[in-house]
């Protein structure tokens, strides 16, 4: 019988500990699937940080290692050889605030790293509380009535601020809030992969992610008001790409 679909063995057969709608299991699966796919398996070593991806060396069949809070790329660099291919696996609250100066450094270097930055808008894992990518408005338990931009300031944004190092080689916004989104972000972790394997510079892909548990919402509120908000805000798209200049 021909197997038409079946599960990539860079996956464990562990239960995710993600709460129902969190956008990390389809993103894990990605990920491994194209570790999977472009025969890397047994060359890859992943790094993840706190947040709520600590556990993700249980999911991931490959090594692993746990790194401090927000130092994911600081460790990455350490791990680095000549047979080893890295990747970092990161929530916002710990790339773009706890690691900002990890994350940013990494790619000034030109590390050989591939970093897949999952941006929820939150800080999922403490409790909702309000990040460095809360939207303008977004209600947090830190901001309750909204982010107010005169005493917060903007959202930022990582993939410009990092497409804007010079030593960063590519950087894509994706989301996987439908079929043609995802299969959009498969292609731009491939992409990031294949450059690492060609020994290209800094690789990041954003993905931009919900967390239906911490905005109060159901799975289907949340990835409507993702759509609705937060796309406009971090539009979708190449940021930069030094191969296709």
């Amino acid at each position: 019988m021909a197997v038409l679909f079946e599960k990539t063995k860079l996956l464990t057969d562990k239960q995710f500990h993600y709460c129902p709608g969190c956008n990390h299991g389809i993103i894990h699966r990605l990920v491994a699937e194209v570790i999977d796919e472009m025969n890397l398996d047994g060359k890859v070593v992943g790094v993840a940080p706190v947040g709520c991806s600590v556990f993700a060396y249980d999911y991931f069949n490959c090594d692993m290692y746990e790194a401090a809070h927000g130092r994911a790329p600081a460790v990455a660099t350490g791990v680095m050889g000549p047979d080893t291919m890295v990747f970092t696996y990161q929530g916002d609250g710990d790339l773009a605030s706890i690691g900002t100066a990890e994350i940013v450094h990494a790619a000034h270097r030109g590390e050989k790293i591939v970093t897949i930055f999952v941006n929820n808008a939150i800080y999922g894992m403490t409790g909702g509380q309000m990040a460095p990518t809360t939207l303008i408005g977004q209600k947090t338990t830190t901001s309750p009535y909204g982010r107010d931009e005169a005493w917060c300031g903007a959202p930022i944004k990582m993939s410009e601020m990092l497409a804007a190092v010079p030593s960063s080689y590519y950087i894509e916004r994706v989301a996987v809030n439908n079929t043609a989104n995802i299969v959009k972000a498969k292609k731009a972790i491939a992409k990031a992969f294949r450059y690492q394997k060609e020994g290209k510079g800094f690789c990041m892909v954003e993905v931009l992610s919900t967390c239906p548990t911490n905005w109060g919402m159901s799975p289907v509120e949340a990835m409507t008001w993702l759509e609705e908000n937060m796309i406009p805000y971090y539009p979708l798209g190449v940021y930069k790409d030094k191969e296709a200049k």
